[in-house]
């Protein structure tokens, strides 16, 4: 039911006038979805040429349960994700997303040249990585392409850049170890928020860098530790490991120090597993 709603979606969506693309992302665009799961749907178009959003609106006011969607222009959500539609249809959460194919054809540059960088955006804790953008071309499900404009571009992402891998690893190992050592000082003085900021992105960073390792690339975050701890680089027990360093966290700075040194062990087993990418 999902997969044919998405379809049906796609297929009115694709009729707008300047739709080059439409993909299925999120778990359902892989193949994981459950019953909490929603669609993405990302709308491709040139930037030259985009679409209507006021066509879209009103395509998706009709096919939304209570005719009331709330749809922005492009550009209102930043440069990344750019902008939308959010609606549910019978019964299920569907958003539109925009996607600029000039946008996607820089980061593909970037990528080859082992550039990336990252970028505040609700909904990302730990930023919009930019190399995100190579990764919904990747693994999305196409669901429209009559000129073959995603199958071009999703060529282009294997294998995975070297010099993108070398760029990740180096990057996100040091920072991983930084986050740890910050966070020192407030550790001894009980304070947890800033702690377990810096423990969850030590732990991102982390994920970053398992995910470059392995030639992965990485979507977001959710559900992305129990993934990374499946790859052939990940040491043993990685999730496990995270979720105690994680887990009764207080403002107590002996608590405090014991998941630091936890989170300083884990960084150093998966700097172990790096290689020659080493540069700390």
């Amino acid at each position: 039911m999902t997969l044919a709603l998405a379809r049906e979606i796609a297929s009115r969506v694709a009729a707008l006038d300047g739709v080059v693309a439409v993909a299925l992302g999120g778990s359902a665009g892989r193949g994981l979805a459950d019953d909490r799961s929603d669609l993405d749907l990302a709308v491709y178009y040139e930037p030259a040429r985009p679409f209507s959003v006021a066509e879209l609106a009103a395509l998706a006011a009709e096919l939304d349960d209570r005719h009331a969607p709330e749809v922005v222009a492009l550009g209102d959500w930043g440069p990344w994700i750019n902008g939308g539609a959010w609606t549910r249809i019978r019964g299920t959460k569907v958003d539109l997303l925009y996607r600029d194919l000039g946008l996607v054809d820089r980061v593909l540059d970037d990528c080859a040249a082992g550039r990336t960088s990252s970028h505040y955006q609700p909904g990302h804790p730990h930023a919009f990585h930019s190399h995100m953008y190579a990764a919904f071309v990747h693994h999305n499900l196409v669901l429209h392409d009559p000129a073959g404009a995603l199958a071009a571009r999703r060529a282009r992402t294997s294998p995975y850049p070297a010099a993108l891998r070398r760029t990740i690893v180096r990057r996100f190992a040091w920072e991983a170890g930084f986050a740890v050592e910050t966070a020192a000082g407030a550790a001894a003085r009980g304070d947890l928020f800033y702690v377990s900021g810096c423990l969850f992105r030590s732990v991102a960073c982390l994920v970053q860098v398992l995910y470059a390792l392995d030639g992965r690339w990485f979507l977001n975050e959710k559900g992305s530790v129990a993934e990374a701890a499946g790859l052939p680089g990940a040491p043993p027990g990685f999730a496990a490991e995270v979720a105690a360093a994680l887990d009764g966290l207080g403002p107590d700075p002996a608590v405090l120090g014991a998941a630091l040194e936890r989170a300083g062990a884990l960084v150093a087993a998966v700097r172990e597993g790096c290689g020659g990418l080493r540069t700390w």
